[in-house]
Formats: C-alpha cells, structure tokens, sequence
C-alpha cells in the first residue's frame, strides 16, 4: 500500500498540473473598483490631470487646445491640465495599451472607439459617461458647471451614438469628419467628361483609364508630363469599407464575427487590381500623399478626409510641394464615389474624448469637467475652422459665429473655398454617413480590409496573376497577419473581472514555471520513492 506522504505529495502534484492548464486557458484581472460619482468635488484640493491630444503638424491646432486648457483652468484654477500632443492615433492608441498595464494612463485623452474597445478588455479602465452626462449636478449644463457648456441634446445624436460600445456611452464626440472626393475638374473636361453632382466607382474608373492616353513623346497628353496616377486612395481601409456598404455586402457584425472574406470583396478586389494593372489607380501607401499628386497636376481624383481639406488645390493654404510644381487647375469637390447615387453611403470619422478610470473618484470628475469644455462653442469653433471638421454639436452649428464663417466661403485664406466646401459636404450629408461596429479586434480588422487592396495592388504591379487561388492564399494570408482567425473575445463575470485567452509572452512564462514545479515535484517523488524502499 502507498505511503500517506508519497501519496498527498502525488495528490500535491496533480493538482499544481491542473490548476497550470488552467491558469494557460484563461486569466482574470481585479481591474479598479467602477467609477461612481462623487456627492461632492472639493475645489480647495489641487488637481493634476493629462490629456494626450493629436494635430497633424498643424501649429493653429495646437494652439486652440493651450488656449481651451489656459480657459478651462480661468475656470477652474484648482485644475492643472498638461497637455501631451502626438502626431499619430496609432502612437496614442499603442502608448494607452503599454500604460494600462503598469496604471499610468492618461486621464483625459482623443482616440477613436475602435480603440477603446480594446482599452475595455482592462476590468473598468475606461469610465462610462451615461450617468455622467445626464447628472443634474456635474452632467452636461448642470447646476455646478461654471462655463457655457452644451445640453446632452444639443449633441449631435447620431454622434454621440458612434460613441457607444455594448449599449454603454465610453465617449464624447469632439469632431466629424468623412472622406471627400477632390477632382482636377480642369483636366476632367479637358477628357471630354462634365461632372456629375454625385460620381460612381464606374465614372471615376472610366475617366482614369481614358487619361492614361499619352501623345508622340510619351507624355501624358491631359497634363503633358511623364508623371501621371489618375486615381490615388489615401485610406485604403476606408475603401473597402465603404464600397461594401454601398453594396450592402458583409463586413462583420456587432457581435465581432468577421465577415468580409465574401465573394463580393473578392469581386471588388479583381476590379480593383484591374485598374492598378493599367496604372489608373493607386494608394498613398504605394504612391504617396495624394493632394501632392493633385497639386502638382499629376492626379485626376484623389480620396481624402475632408479633415485635410486645406492640402487639396492650386491655391491650398497647407500644400506640400514646391510653388514651382504647382499647376493652375480648377478643384472641385464631392462625396465619395458611389455604386448608387440615389442612396449616397459615406463613412463617419473623427476623434472622440474619452476618460480613464483613476482610484480617486474626484480626479476623474475633474477629468470628466474638462472633457466637457472641449465640447463648448468656443472649442468647437475654433477647431473646426482649421479643416473641413464640423462641430458636434447643434449649439455650435447653429451659432452666429460659425454661420458667418460658412457663409465667407472663398473669400480669403482663412475662408479657404475647398476648406469650408468640404464643411458644407459632411453637414449636408450627416444622415448619409455609417460607422462599423465596434468590438476588441475592429481595429485589426479595419487595417485588413485595407490590407487587401493594398496587397492586390502591389501585387499586378509586380506582374503577379491575381487569380482565384491567389485570392484564396491573400484572404488566408491576411487572416493570419491580422489574427483574424483568432481574435479573442473578452468575457467577464458578474463581478467585472475579465477572462480571456493570454498573451503569447505571458503564456510562455507560465510554461516555464509550471515546467520547473513539475520538474521538482518529479525530484521530491522520485525522493520519497526511494526513501520509501530503503
């Protein structure tokens, strides 16, 4: 019969292996206890908080968030605000992810909701605002807010929904934006074409193939030049997009399931990477920044965020390229290509403001009151009138100031024509704008749809035949690079704790230790073994 010590040391054993496997297939994180909001916000107490903020290279920009906080802390002079800037989300999104870890996030920051939907994999990290923006005292225009802040309605509703993952209010809109057509209506004519209010895909792809035309010296006849790319799509992302939209084709669901790997993607992709073929068409991560392209008459049609308005045309305000490159050129500007231009489709975009989770509930309502004041006219106005952004909210819209502004469209280089067109175009068109859903893994997926053109693109450039097994190894291929075939889920208990699969380093450390556990639980048997037989 076995001895009792050998037998619980064997008992001892089989439960570290099985509380090892365990500990591989899922973990848990406390996370913070959830926000509540306080009874009272002491303003005798002195209150740090960050705010990581991005403009692109844009000084005006930078100077409108100095002036809001410099405002802000006129009202609230206990509140001390530093302000961090980037030059990417990417940046913001990855230094978020590196700091949730070791609890030194931010308090107040700009970021997008497919991020934060990877943020909410932390046990209440990001704090939800619903109860925050409806409270009589702190809420939006509450009893104790010192400065002229929006009503929660006077926010744009279809706004302020893009801001909500899991039926719960994570952000506040701070700008909108979508993606405008810039068109060299010059040379567009010159081809023999009028344009239309609203292009198709099919117009766009005709007029670029009959520009690739050239003339005896093997110049490009509509611009005499060597250089000529009809076609440049700055966000290959927002392409797919939003051509399967326009198709009312799968892209994923609420749920998270992927499904854009669809045979009318893979249609979209073959037509796609027939006009890369030719030439017709390319991207900015193939050919470069577009507006420099058009600027420079050496593009027909170039696809951007009506947030980079003042690049696009012959008298851009913020063009990148030399005075002595720049060709005379009519600019006009439009929705994005259409498959069906009786029910326009355009994507929603823009930075949104969320707020960080922190032990001390104050901290966060000082974060929370900020926050708030970037939803003022003041901000509002003055940010917007820097790009083709518009306001979130009715108050601004609908306020003299930013009516006047409108209204001096061309007039100067402050009232930059193609700018405040590009205003006019998402304002007359809110309605006809979507956004995806949003769950832990649509950051990665919005980067492969995007992948894939880029990839079919690429690829008929390098001669390569895009063929159906071609399409079967780059759906599989981008799956794979995008860990689409694998994206976790997160899930979470009735107390808020977080389960989900580890990370690659986190499982390799466990297999080292239980390796060594096992291994001298293996030396201690084999001991008492032997002693047992002495």
């Amino acid at each position: 019969m076995m001895k009792t010590g050998l037998r619980k040391t064997l008992i001892l054993t089989a439960f570290t292996l099985l509380s090892a496997f365990a500990l591989l297939g899922c973990h848990g994180k406390k996370g913070k206890a959830p926000f509540e909001i306080p009874e009272n916000f002491d303003e005798n107490r002195h209150y740090e908080i960050t705010f990581w903020a991005k403009n692109d290279t844009n000084k005006t920009q930078t100077k409108i968030y100095e002036q809001a906080i410099k405002d802000f802390e006129e009202y609230y002079p206990n509140i001390d605000v530093k302000l961090r800037l980037y030059t990417d989300y990417g940046k913001i999104y990855n230094d978020v992810i590196t700091n949730i870890s070791t609890d030194t996030t931010p308090n107040v920051c700009i970021t997008y909701p497919d991020h934060i939907a990877t943020y909410l994999t932390g046990s209440n990290v990001v704090v939800p605002l619903d109860e925050l923006l409806s409270d009589p005292v702190y809420g939006m225009k509450g009893s104790m807010i010192k400065y002229d802040a929006p009503s929660k309605d006077e926010i744009i509703g279809k706004f302020l929904s893009e801001c909500r993952i899991n039926d719960t209010t994570y952000a506040l809109p701070y700008m909108r934006s979508t993606e405008a057509l810039y068109i060299n209506k010059t040379y567009v004519e010159a081809l023999g074409y009028s344009i239309p209010d609203i292009l198709t895909w099919d117009f766009v792809f005709e007029v670029s193939e009959a520009a690739l035309q050239k003339d005896g010296e093997g110049n490009y006849a509509v611009n005499g030049q060597k250089v000529l790319i009809p076609f440049i799509y700055k966000s290959t992302d927002n392409m797919m997009i939003q051509m399967l939209k326009q198709k009312n084709a799968p892209y994923s669901d609420e749920d998270g399931n992927i499904l854009i790997f669809s045979d009318t993607t893979k249609d979209l992709l073959y037509e796609i990477s027939k006009h890369g073929k030719s030439g017709a068409f390319s991207t900015f991560k193939i050919s470069s920044y577009p507006a420099n392209f058009l600027n420079a008459g050496q593009c027909i049609f170039a696809v951007d965020s009506t947030a980079g308005a003042t690049w696009f045309g012959t008298d851009a305000p913020l063009s990148d390229i030399s005075p002595d490159k720049i060709v005379k050129f009519d600019t006009e500007i439009r929705v994005v290509p259409q498959f069906d231009p009786s029910s326009p489709r355009m994507i929603s975009q823009g930075p949104s403001i969320c707020i960080f989770n922190k032990d001390d509930p104050e901290e966060v309502l000082a974060s929370w009151l900020f926050a708030q004041y970037m939803l003022t006219d003041k901000v509002q106005i003055a940010y917007a009138e820097t790009e083709g952004y518009i306001p979130v909210t009715s108050k601004a819209q609908n306020c003299d100031e930013y009516r006047d502004y409108l209204s001096k469209e061309g007039s100067d280089a402050e009232h930059y024509q193609v700018k405040i067109q590009a205003s006019k175009l998402l304002l007359d068109n809110i309605d006809n704008t979507f956004i995806t859903p949003v769950f832990n893994g649509s950051a990665s997926l919005r980067d492969a749809s995007g992948a894939l053109i880029e990839n079919v693109t690429k690829s008929v450039r390098r001669k390569e035949t895009v063929d159906e097994k071609y399409m079967e190894d780059l759906y599989k291929k981008i799956s794979s690079l995008y860990r689409l075939d694998s994206t976790a889920r997160i899930r979470t208990d009735e107390n808020g704790n977080s389960f989900g699969p580890l990370p690659g380093e986190s499982k390799a450390l466990l297999a080292a230790l239980i390796t060594a556990w096992i291994l001298m639980l293996i030396y201690v048997c084999l001991k008492k073994y032997r002693q047992s037989r002495s």
